[in-house]
């Protein structure tokens, strides 16, 4: 973040007592409380739709999510003299979700699935008291069909490049494995057209980062990728990571729904779309779309490891589908 963002402040009705940077952001210390300094590049209606639903929350009585301030001209974003824009929003010193795959990462993560249920209910009423169309079709279904088109490209670069590195030719012989997958799940995921999909306003990005720990209490941050979207997209970002740390333990992948129904009721339909989300080979596209838009003159060794812990969990994840989301949900 760019030194001179910090003036941006001064447009706030805040006494800034002290300042300091951290990864991405600066933390402002003030006689109201901390607050973050955050460059956000979100369209004026997104930051709109964000403000509107994390003020319908606290209405609604949840205080776990954070709050946007405006500035002196009442508005969400101010720019600084090179035209980035920024917003400033309420922060919480605490520590991040645990996904260390132990026992406190597991009660950890409960918590997090107990207050992610709590905010879907409330979003499903912030959805039914708004205007639009409630039910549209599913975006995974884009997202998908993106990854596919991206797949589908590096298998082409790497059949045609000469000289390959190690790295190189063990994904090329790994390769069609994982693409044969994603390709019938888009395929399967297509027929499911004729269905729309009941939608929410969804967090966008649930990681354990954007989930933290103060004392007993759990806070969320960062609804700027918030999106009207099926609830199983944010269960499924925060319970994927969290599997891939137990070595796809079913009995955590239990635990964790077990949590989420203690607050709302997961449907065959929520049930449907997990099978396709947690189907689709995403964590070998992260590797392949990566490796692709990383300089390859060097491969660092990660890349190779990374791979080889997935083809050695994929058996565990074909059970952790099968066995708690196809027997759980009769997908």
């Amino acid at each position: 973040m760019k030194p001179k963002a910090v003036n941006v402040l001064e447009r706030y009705d805040l006494e800034v007592l002290r300042t300091w940077k951290v990864r991405g952001a600066i933390l402002c210390e003030s006689d109201k409380g901390l607050f973050i300094l955050k460059e956000c590049n979100s369209s004026k209606e997104k930051l709109l739709l964000q403000d509107a639903f994390l003020t319908f929350l606290r209405k609604r009585g949840f205080l776990q999510a954070e709050e946007l301030f405006r500035n002196r001209d009442g508005e969400l974003l101010s720019r600084d003299a090179d035209g980035t824009g920024y917003i400033v929003k309420t922060y919480v010193e605490g520590r991040e979700c645990s996904i260390g795959g132990t026992r406190e990462s597991l009660s950890d993560g409960c918590a997090a699935m107990r207050t992610l249920a709590r905010l879907h209910r409330l979003s499903g009423d912030f959805m039914d008291s708004s205007d639009g169309e409630e039910r549209t079709m599913p975006l995974v279904l884009q997202e998908f069909e993106k990854h596919n088109r991206e797949l589908k490209k590096v298998k082409r670069f790497l059949k045609e490049k000469g000289q390959k590195s190690d790295f190189e030719h063990f994904l090329q012989r790994h390769y069609d494995l994982f693409l044969e997958q994603a390709v019938t799940v888009l395929e399967e995921l297509k027929r499911e057209t004729a269905r729309d999909v009941n939608q929410i306003l969804c967090h966008g990005d649930f990681q354990y980062h954007n989930v933290l720990f103060c004392g007993n209490d759990v806070r969320l941050m960062n609804f700027e990728k918030c999106v009207r979207d099926d609830r199983s997209r944010d269960i499924y970002h925060f319970s994927r990571k969290m599997l891939e740390k137990s070595d796809w333990q079913a009995e955590v992948g239990e635990a964790l729904f077990n949590a989420y129904e203690k607050e709302l009721k997961l449907t065959q339909e929520d049930g449907r779309w997990l099978y396709y989300r947690f189907s689709y080979p995403e964590k070998f596209w992260k590797i392949v779309n990566y490796y692709y838009n990383r300089g390859k003159a060097f491969i660092p060794d990660k890349n190779r490891e990374k791979l080889e812990v997935l083809l050695e969990q994929e058996a565990r994840r074909k059970n952790f589908i099968r066995s708690v989301i196809g027997e759980r949900f009769m997908v």
